[in-house]
């Protein structure tokens, strides 16, 4: 039996990496979150599962967690989330660096055979080259969510050197599913759109991003696992098919059969990157198979809106 915790693990891609964990009889899940933007609905209802509240920045709590359960592997996905959000609380955001320090130093000292982070696109702030390579790309990042996951992996690969805690790191570019929180821009584009609603879009829409679904980002993510592979590595993990803003939102409302109107606000003064194309190389050696396309993933939300709406 395998003991696997997950940090973060009642928000939307922890959630569905412990769904695809669950569905195996080795495998024994623990979740940790502490629920500011967690849902505990979506953590999976299955014996092999089990929830505990608790602040991963919170040493005396995670130290409890960690000795109790002796984990193998550790994700760590628990972090303040969304643009708005983390420019609004940068100082919340800057405090998610003591629960990297708490996860690492806590695996370091009970036997952890692999960590894995879940880093960000942010880290690469507004990109010089495309597409955004892992070796080659600079990161420039300068807003606090961004820099508190460019140190966070700073801290995964110091500790592999001076401790030899082996680690992998996932830049997570756009991912979206069912059970993302309605304040993404998929999610919310749907919500209005399903509402007739207006949808609304800062500055003119041209910014692009790539959209990546979220079983595509745990199917890769697992692989690292399961497969022994990307140990002290990190890979990008998302779609390459590039897509405008405002692309995004006509196809969202002639999928949907909607009668909302776009409206453009004013661009945002900053958390708005005009573009994101990354290099997926390494996920799509992992995942050997090709990538769900938007259109299809829009359908499925479309199947199960109930944390949407």
């Amino acid at each position: 039996m395998k003991r696997v915790l997950i940090t973060g693990g009642a928000g939307f891609i922890g959630s569905s990496l412990a769904d695809k964990l669950a569905e195996r009889e080795d495998m024994e899940i623990t979740i940790v979150d502490n629920l500011l933007t967690g849902d505990k609905r979506k953590i999976p209802n299955k014996d092999n599962v089990k929830f505990i509240k608790a602040d991963v920045n919170n040493y005396e709590a995670m130290s409890s967690v960690f000795n109790v359960n002796g984990f193998d592997y550790v994700f760590h996905y628990a972090a303040v989330v969304g643009v708005k959000r983390t420019l609004e609380n940068p100082i919340m955001v800057l405090d998610d660096i003591k629960g990297i320090e708490n996860v690492l130093k806590l695996s370091k000292n009970t036997g952890v055979k692999r960590v894995f982070f879940s880093s960000s696109s942010e880290v690469y702030g507004e990109p010089v080259e495309f597409p955004q390579n892992e070796e080659t790309t600079p990161l420039n990042s300068k807003l606090p969510y961004a820099i508190v996951k460019n140190i966070g992996e700073a801290y995964f690969r110091s500790y592999e050197r001076e401790f030899g805690l082996p680690y992998t790191i996932f830049r997570f570019f756009n991912t979206y599913g069912p059970k993302q929180s309605k304040d993404f821009v998929i999610s919310k584009f749907i919500a209005s759109a399903l509402k007739k609603d207006d949808i609304t879009i800062y500055g003119d829409g041209s910014q692009t991003r790539t959209f990546c679904f979220v079983n595509d980002n745990v199917d890769a993510c697992l692989a690292t696992l399961f497969e022994n592979k990307n140990i002290n590595d990190t890979l990008n993990i998302g779609s390459d098919v590039e897509m405008s803003i405002l692309e995004l939102a006509n196809k969202i409302i002639d999928i949907t059969g909607s009668s909302s109107k776009i409206v453009h606000l004013p661009a945002l003064k900053e958390g708005d990157m005009t573009r994101r194309h990354p290099d997926i190389t390494k996920m799509r050696k992992l995942l050997n198979r090709d990538l769900l396309p938007v259109e299809e993933g829009i359908k499925k939300i479309l199947e199960d809106t109930s944390y949407i709406l």
